[in-house]
């Protein structure tokens, strides 16, 4: 199994893998482990500007006119519409065509890429993943993330906030974190990219996360400061050269790269540093100059703006400046040295750069998606996130028109976490979701969504129901309704009298169903310090108004308890009929907002299908095409090097004519043929130049395996005539099989001697009379033939049996020396006990 991270940053993207025992991130197929946006290099977003899609990643779950998308509108060098359904789409050309694609279909393309990237690397298919997100994406954006996910057939395990991600590459590593029981190591973690500026702060104990906090500025990044020098240049220009940047997308696009490029200059240089760009507008050339005391005055209010999310964290967290054990900062603006000057003042300590600025996020997300694979055993280190921004529901009582109105999750709550909310009901009722703070929300609709609970229906005996509601922050950081249900009293049967009454008995001492949520509520509430009024599980934690529809069945434990005691004291009553109490799941209507319909959905995936495999066919198009001009260059170039001798000369011309009239064709009207034409035109070149290239290819190999040929019957004749010679190393040898060997010999020299002398007769622009392939079949059958022969082993000669006697060792032995071969198993010669000086008493062997 693959296990990868993604991080889908506004500019760029990073790509994190789990093997080898660690995370790597990995390189695209340029050898960059950036990949932007738009492809490799600046030539892209350059020279289509309207047709090359960027810093589209704000867009997720937005209307069209949304404020925030008519003021980037203005921004942006490609086109944005208004969808059917209201939201942001964005036009583009594509196969020659005009198409609108919604951004769920822009960030599958971007994914689409990030995934082949993964599979090319890794060599595997790649589906589960873990995508990182702000920490400040609302239900809308999020969902539409993962609609973006599904489109292109990723499974992601977790949408994970970018800091969240950060602490987990931060902490797992740590050896030295305080015990479960000690006081928790706090960490700031401040993360600074191109179009936010984020913090977190987090509680470490030994192998455990705790996110305590969050604050963000969703509209301070870098690209604000690309926007300072862009406008102070832009200025620069119109006064000195007359030139209007802003008049044409492309200059002010080059302008930007520029200005991104000095700003990172002057963060290791304080002199002056010149801005250069060739042919700027109507054939001029512009140029300028900055340093770095220039640059922080113009971006002084940009730079003021920093402490503001930091003290949003603090007073959240109740932290104190001298809790915080570090301060780690993440993010490409990070390095601007003013912005690091303004995190270290504010926290009065020196800032740590331990983690890699650019791909702590991927790594961390690489993390989460290992721990969560069966696949890597990775160190247990549990993460608890934080909900961002407080959620709350409100509902209509079935009595009254007032409505009721609770907080179920307050800001910075553990996540995930599940809350069960009780309601009396006699018919389906409705609930929706909303943010209880809509000015802390950067984003324009307060409401998440509308959620009915249907086939909800009063006792038989008249009394309503009791309905339990299952309300859910998921591990995307997603709000839900997850499973409703209905308590229902039936009469019971005889044979299920006992296990009725062990219902009713037990029903308030069971268990709940997932025991860690259970235990995550008590941690929350012990916490939280609530007010008996709406209950969760069993736990107060309402701060609302007292709501008669919304009841507890631990409250109603001690009333049970106190009957039971009267019904001790008192006489036995009558018989009452015995019922049983089930538990009836009940289907829930969600209506989200800015949810895509399922039908829609389907039409993206079928539509990404498609071009998916449009973009194969067009690769293998291009690859076609790229195959042909590549031939038309080599042999165009050889065919005056080292292939001239192998053509003669009325083929060569015509042949060279060939390769130009191709080429023309190939830049006019073969410049977008179909695949086969390429094919086709590719064949008739081969027809030509494959016999070509084959003659020099024998001529290069032909003396190399007959000198190889020559050399076996060299040795094999050698073998023969010492045999004829009484050689007594091939005593053992038949002579039968000798002659063998002599035939063989005799009948490959003079094959080699005619085929040679045929060969010496033909010219070199000629088709060779013998081939490389034919001489090493010849070789192979001379091996084949003679081999076994002259390598077949003499007859083994017992060794002489030495008898034991009583008195030593039998002087019976064979005085013949076994062919002069050492006896390894007689001693060597001694006197008194010593070696002869000219012996050696061991025997050093070399063994491979």
């Amino acid at each position: 199994m693959s296990v990868v991270g993604l991080d889908v940053g506004s500019q760029s993207c990073y790509i994190a893998v789990a093997r080898a025992g660690g995370i790597e991130t990995i390189a695209n197929e340029f050898s960059d482990r950036c990949t932007p946006f738009w492809g490799e290099g600046s030539t892209p977003q350059i020279t289509h500007a309207n047709n090359t899609v960027s810093n589209f990643k704000r867009f997720h779950g937005r209307a069209f006119n949304d404020p925030f998308i008519q003021k980037e509108k203005e921004n942006l060098s490609y086109d944005l519409v208004s969808m059917k359904n209201g939201g942001v789409g964005i036009k583009v050309m594509y196969m020659d065509e005009e198409h609108l694609f919604s951004v769920e279909q822009i960030t599958a393309m971007l994914l689409t890429k990030l995934k082949e990237t993964a599979e090319n690397n890794l060599k595997k298919p790649v589906t589960d993943c873990v995508i990182s997100v702000p920490s400040f994406f609302t239900d809308a954006e999020r969902r539409s993330v993962l609609d973006a996910a599904q489109i292109v057939g990723l499974n992601c395990l977790r949408l994970m906030n970018d800091m969240t991600a950060v602490a987990l590459n931060y902490g797992i590593y740590k050896q030295d974190l305080p015990g479960l029981d000690e006081k928790p190591r706090i960490v700031v973690f401040v993360d600074m990219g191109h179009s936010a500026f984020q913090v977190s702060a987090c509680a470490f104990n030994k192998g455990k996360l705790k996110v305590l906090g969050t604050a963000f500025d969703p509209f301070l990044g870098g690209k604000n400061f690309d926007a300072k020098l862009v406008e102070h240049f832009c200025a620069e220009f119109k006064t000195k050269y007359k030139l209007d940047a802003k008049s044409k997308i492309r200059a002010l696009l080059r302008l930007y790269q520029e200005c991104e490029k000095l700003k990172k200059l002057m963060s290791s240089n304080s002199t002056d540093l010149p801005l250069n760009i060739e042919c700027f507008m109507n054939d001029k050339d512009v140029s300028g100059k900055m340093n770095r005391a220039q640059f922080e005055e113009l971006c002084a209010d940009l730079l003021q703006k920093i402490e503001v999310p930091l003290y949003s964290l603090m007073e959240q967290t109740q932290l104190k400046i001298e809790d915080v054990s570090a301060v780690e900062i993440v993010g490409g603006t990070t390095r601007i040295p003013a912005v690091k000057e303004k995190i270290a003042k504010f926290f009065g300590k020196d800032i740590s750069t331990t983690l890699n600025a650019d791909e702590a996020v991927a790594r961390g997300c690489a993390l989460q998606c290992a721990s969560l694979s069966p696949a890597f055993k990775v160190r247990e280190f549990s993460v608890t996130d934080a909900v961002p921004f407080p959620i709350s529901l409100v509902w209509n009582h079935d009595s009254e028109d007032a409505e009721g109105v609770h907080e179920v999750f307050s800001r910075n709550h553990a996540a995930p976490f599940s809350k069960v909310l009780t309601f009396l009901r006699s018919g389906p009722f409705e609930l929706e979701a909303f943010y209880s703070d809509p000015q802390g929300v950067p984003y324009p609709e307060a409401k998440i969504g509308r959620f009915i609970v249907q086939n909800v229906s009063a006792q038989k005996d008249g009394e309503k129901s009791r309905v339990k509601v299952k309300v859910r922050v998921n591990t995307h950081g997603i709000f839900t309704i997850s499973t409703a249900s209905m308590v229902e009293k039936i009469p019971a049967e005889e044979n299920e009298v006992s296990s009725a009454e062990a219902d009713m008995d037990c029903q308030h001492q069971r268990p709940p169903e997932n025991s860690d949520t259970e235990k995550n509520i008590q941690q929350d509430n012990s916490e939280a310090g609530t007010q008996p009024q709406v209950q969760t599980d069993g736990h107060q934690t309402s701060q609302s108004p007292p709501s008669p529809e919304l009841t507890s069945e631990e409250n109603k434990t001690p009333d049970a308890d106190k009957a039971n005691e009267k019904k001790v004291d008192q006489p036995p009553e009558a018989k009452k009929p015995k019922i049983k109490v089930v538990n009836v799941e009940l289907p829930i209507e969600a209506n989200l907002v800015w949810q895509l319909g399922k039908d829609l959905l389907n039409m993206y995936i079928e539509t990404e299908g498609k071009m998916i495999m449009q973009d194969k066919l067009e690769k293998e198009r291009n690859d076609a095409k790229n195959a042909v001009e590549e031939y038309v260059y080599e042999f165009r170039d050889k065919l005056c090097g080292p292939y001239e001798k192998f053509i003669c000369e009325q083929d060569h011309q015509n042949f060279l004519r060939l390769l130009t009239e191709t080429e023309n064709w190939l830049y006019e009207e073969g410049e977008d043929q179909a695949k086969q034409a390429y094919v086709d035109k590719l064949e008739e070149l081969m027809k030509i130049g494959t016999p070509i290239k084959i003659r020099f290819q024998e001529a290069e190999e032909r003396p190399k395996v007959f000198e190889e040929l020559g050399q076996r019957l060299q040795h094999y004749a050698k073998i023969a005539a010492d045999f004829r010679n009484n050689d007594e190393k091939y005593n053992h040898i038949d002579e039968s099989e000798m002659k063998k060997v002599e035939k063989s010999v005799n009948e490959a020299m003079e094959w080699m001697n005619n085929v040679m002398n045929a060969q010496a007769k033909k010219s070199l622009d000629q088709d060779p009379v013998v081939r490389a392939q034919e001489i090493r079949a010849k070789i192979k059958e001379l091996n084949n033939t003679c081999e076994p022969v002259v390598t077949q082993p003499k007859p083994k000669i017992e060794s002489p049996k030495v008898e034991r006697t009583p008195n030593g060792p039998s002087t019976d032995k064979k005085e013949e020396d076994l062919e002069g071969k050492n006896n390894f198993n007689a001693e060597p010669p001694h006197q008194n006990g010593e070696c002869y000086p000219n012996e050696k008493n061991s025997i050093n062997m070399d063994l491979d």
